[in-house]
């Protein structure tokens, strides 16, 4: 396995993760589950902002960089 395709692996994983991790919190905010209810709005942003900002990173990672 090479160096770019570890890369992106890593970048892809960590889009999901925020990705899934955003989603699960957004929708169990909305059903009033517990103390998710009490996070603020700018933390889901957050967590969308930085999934595409890996999902980016991967995209140009696989078809642009080389380094």
């Amino acid at each position: 396995m090479s160096q770019y395709s570890k890369l992106n692996r890593l970048l892809t994983q960590a889009f999901g993760i925020f990705f899934g991790i955003a989603l699960a919190v957004w929708i169990l905010r909305g059903l009033g589950v517990g103390i998710l209810a009490a996070i603020p709005g700018g933390i889901i942003w957050l967590l969308l902002g930085l999934a595409i900002v890996f999902a980016i990173l991967a995209y140009v990672q696989k078809t642009w960089w080389r380094f």
